[in-house]
């Protein structure tokens, strides 16, 4: 007597489900990563078939790809830090030009360039502020700054501005100082000092002080 066919199917089915059949098999996550990359390793071949020069083409534009992510991250990172809102040129804790002073020319010792060109447009417009060239004012920016003492001292006004804008770049814009930009603005707080301002009828300022 035969056994019909359905019969003899799901007796050899029952037959091989048995776990004794089955110990060596795969875990469900084994199969998982298995599918992954047998997925990844087609649509690399693909890319690879389809790039000139194969699989180093690829790994070539692959890495191109990567630059370009990376340059285009960074370039975005400096716009954003360059567009930070520019704040007041002191902290709470006032000092005078002399400290300001002694403070860039230490940090200049220790060719800190970028601390060191700070405290100097500070200590500039401290002076200025001891000399009455400009009041006072908290929260003043150096772009403030050297667009007041410019209306005074006219014939540095030009250096001002540069100054103001140097001190931006390197505080707010991410630059990296420089010991000649530093030397600059040295320079340029020297000669004020030895400057007398002219005031004139619009400048709210009284006189100097030497």
């Amino acid at each position: 007597m035969t056994t019909p066919r359905d019969a003899a199917r799901e007796a050899a089915q029952r037959e091989l489900s048995k776990p004794i059949y089955h110990q060596h098999d795969p875990s469900f996550l084994q199969r998982a990563l298995n599918w992954l990359w047998d997925k990844v390793s087609h649509l690399l071949g693909a890319a690879s078939s389809a790039t000139p020069g194969g699989t180093v083409g690829l790994i070539v534009v692959i890495a191109v790809v990567v630059a370009l992510i990376v340059a285009l991250r960074l370039r975005l990172g400096r716009i954003r830090t360059a567009s930070t809102t520019a704040t007041g040129l002191f902290d709470d804790r006032p000092r005078t030009a002399a400290e300001h002073r002694a403070a860039s020319e230490e940090h200049a010792s220790r060719q800190q360039w970028a601390p060191a060109l700070q405290e100097r447009m500070r200590a500039v417009v401290r002076s200025l502020e001891e000399r009455t060239v400009l009041d006072p004012r908290p929260g003043r920016t150096a772009d403030e700054a050297a667009a007041e003492a410019g209306r005074t001292l006219t014939e540095h006004a030009a250096r001002l501005r540069a100054a103001a804008r140097v001190f931006d770049d390197v505080t707010y814009g991410g630059r990296s100082a420089t010991q000649e930009s530093y030397t600059t603005l040295r320079d340029l707080d020297t000669e004020l000092q030895r400057t007398k301002p002219q005031f004139t009828s619009g400048t709210a300022a009284g006189g100097a002080r030497a």
